[in-house]
């Protein structure tokens, strides 16, 4: 039998732990809410890697929403998580037995995707997650580009609207306000107010309610409007992409999170606004946008997988 890793993706509400062989195929998996309590969400974890541990076990990975110092495996600030400064890799470590590898989560999704998925033949890929907000993994010349401290690819916070919305970063106008799951809510919200026949207000039964969901599902069944917020939302995506690909040259942009079930109606936008915003568009190649292929699977397999190739390499 080969050797395998676990991988965990710990987020906000659930916590997923997948056993993953070297090809990248996931031979056991198991899921749970993740629980209030910082000691609680430390046990689960623990029994999470039992339920899936087996003798082909070498490593396990971790992923997690927020400011990772992997060299030291400790999360320094999560905004999901009642953790701060958390030497999480040592302490799962002495629980399972298991050489630890912790990263943040859009960053083994990227090596996720990098390996095994969308950016599949890349050298240099750049992965941005667009869910509620943004965030983002870079590749840079076959290798996970983690920066001095382990904090690199926080691309949601950069500021592209001075005095726009406030971001729970504690800014105002961050790309993930404008360009996100958190932009769809509120121009649907605005636009619900002014057309109350709109088909996202009836799917959603109230102006107040409205959500990317409701927006999402009537631009799927035509509504106009609902498109116009998605190509809006896609355009001031595409414009952030164009300033990341002036600065990180990748050969692909892989585009993850729940916003790409809109597909192409967030995507297409955001390609011809990405094309209109990027330097001299004409004189270098084209950067493929393209949807992540992993789905929800990425930061489990790319965390299992880091571990190996980082921690148990042949």
């Amino acid at each position: 039998m080969g050797r395998t890793a676990i991988g965990l993706d710990v987020g906000g509400t659930k916590i997923a732990a997948f056993r993953v062989a070297e090809s990248g195929h996931v031979e056991d998996r198991a899921l749970r809410p993740t629980p209030d309590v910082s000691e609680a969400i430390l046990e689960t974890m623990g029994e999470l890697v039992k339920e899936v541990l087996d003798d082909t076990v070498v490593a396990l990975g971790i992923g997690a929403a927020g400011m990772v110092e992997s060299a030291a495996g400790v999360l320094r600030y999560a905004p999901n998580l009642p953790w701060r400064d958390l030497p999480l890799a040592s302490k799962l470590a002495a629980a399972t037995g298991l050489p630890c590898l912790l990263d943040n989560d859009a960053n083994v999704a990227a090596w996720g995707e990098f390996r095994f998925g969308a950016g599949r033949g890349s050298k240099d890929m750049l992965l941005v997650t667009v869910g509620t907000g943004i965030g983002g993994g870079i590749v840079a010349g076959g290798r996970l580009f983690r920066g001095a401290h382990g904090f690199a690819a926080e691309v949601g916070h950069f500021i592209v609207e001075p005095d726009g919305p406030l971001c729970g970063c504690g800014n105002r106008g961050c790309w993930e306000q404008v360009a996100a799951g958190r932009a769809i809510d509120r121009l649907g919200r605005e636009a619900a107010r002014d057309h109350p026949e709109a088909l996202f207000v009836r799917l959603a039964g109230d102006p107040d309610k409205v959500t990317g969901r409701e927006v999402t599902e009537a631009a799927k069944q035509g509504d106009e409007l609902a498109r116009e917020i998605l190509g809006e939302v896609g355009r001031r995506l595409g414009e952030g992409l164009a300033g990341l690909a002036n600065i990180l040259d990748p050969d692909v942009v892989v585009v993850g999170g729940g916003v790409v079930e809109a597909g192409d109606l967030v995507l297409n936008p955001a390609r011809a606004a990405f094309t209109d915003a990027i330097e001299a568009p004409e004189s270098r190649p084209e950067v493929p946008i393209v949807a992540a292929e992993l789905g929800n699977e990425a930061g489990a397999v790319g965390a299992a997988t880091l571990a190996l190739e980082e921690l148990a390499p042949k």
